[in-house]
């Protein structure tokens, strides 16, 4: 390996080895290990196996980040923001981020921001010093100027979930009202009357498109909105639960109630089962177990990676452009979603036009 192989082999076990310490221990120039680590075909075999047995030995990684840096690049890095990684949406959303940026060759860093706008402007601030190549973010808040391209210089944005606000950018959303609508219509078909909502804040723009979706099928159906029966302010199952219990313990309770979300169907469920009355459920977004709750339960299915890959691409798009605010007009992507019928008999999906196929579980 050569004369200086000891000595810097100590240097393994504090991550410090260097190009030269490679160069050095496969008695090559730094030139030469370079070109080998950056896979040059005009290098010798043996030497090349040289300078990999060499740095494997050392341990050595390159320093993309410092090297990004004096080439004027930055860091093969993707800032991905979202807004409760407690709840699964997140997370599906994430992998799909990560399968195609990965592919891409670049890498993912995820921020949580709690559903707390500021928070958010400060992880984007982060994302920006870390020279992240581009962001994708679920907005927190109504307002985002802080996402504007004059704000962040080169670095590309697309929003997911929530259209963009005072800025233009590419944008990735679900079919909230689509959804909402289709599957309040399958619940007023099963012959209900009083049908009740648990939502999210109205400020929301899934909150709020849900809502829209549910108020105009129920106009369809020939049936009046009753405000006794609704609770738009639920962020968790055990505040679903509790607005669920209020409106089942009204001296005229709903038939049916509709959960803007999966946190909101599961407290709409719980809440059911405790005060034993019959009452039809659905909800927006499917979840782990539904299939088996042995009840007849509504829900409107969609794939969140679907979404994820969906950003990326728009995102990947504008970075390998290299001018990426003046790429084209924003552009808007929007994912389908279908109402899948479980627990009464085997499980039904119906997609937006009204076809009836198998479902995916």
């Amino acid at each position: 390996m050569g004369p200086h192989t000891d000595g810097v082999r100590a240097r393994r076990h504090t991550g410090a080895a260097t190009l030269k310490d490679v160069a050095r221990a496969a008695g090559v120039s730094t030139m030469t290990a370079s070109r080998v680590l950056r896979g040059h075909a005009s290098v010798a075999p043996a030497t090349r196996d040289s300078v990999l047995l060499a740095a494997e030995t050392l341990g050595y990684r390159r320093n993309e980040l410092a090297r990004n840096l004096r080439l004027g690049r930055t860091s093969s890095l993707i800032g991905l923001v979202v807004t409760n990684l407690a709840n699964p949406f997140y997370s599906e959303l994430a992998l799909g981020v990560e399968a195609v940026a990965e592919e891409a060759g670049f890498r993912v860093v995820l921020a949580n921001t709690g559903e707390d706008a500021e928070r958010e402007a400060r992880l984007v601030d982060e994302l920006v010093a870390r020279r992240v190549d581009g962001i994708i973010v679920v907005p927190a808040g109504a307002d985002h100027a802080h996402l504007s391209p004059q704000r962040l210089g080169r670095i590309p944005v697309v929003l997911c979930a929530r259209p963009p606000s005072n800025i233009a950018a590419d944008c990735v959303l679900v079919d909230d009202f689509g959804g909402s609508r289709e599957a309040t219509i399958a619940l007023a078909a099963t012959g209900v009357q009083r049908i009740g909502f648990l939502g999210m804040p109205p400020s929301a723009w899934t909150g709020s498109e849900r809502f829209r979706g549910f108020c105009v099928a129920l106009d369809e159906a020939g049936l009046a909105l009753d405000e006794r029966y609704v609770r738009r302010n639920q962020r968790t199952v055990a505040a679903a639960e509790a607005a669920a219990l209020e409106i089942l313990g009204l001296v005229e309770p709903p038939q049916a109630i509709f959960g803007a979300n999966n946190r909101n169907t599961i407290g709409a469920i719980r809440a059911v089962a405790r005060t034993g009355q019959s009452v039809r459920i659905a909800g927006f977004d499917d979840f782990e177990l539904a299939d088996t709750l042995g009840i007849p339960l509504i829900v409107v299915s969609y794939d969140p990676a679907d979404a994820g890959r969906e950003a990326a691409q728009l995102l990947l798009q504008r970075v390998m452009h290299g001018d990426a605010p003046t790429l084209d007009a924003p552009r808007r992507v929007v994912i389908p979603t279908r109402v899948v019928h479980y627990g009464e008999g085997a499980a039904t999906s119906t997609g937006m036009l009204g076809e009836v196929a198998p479902s995916r579980t």
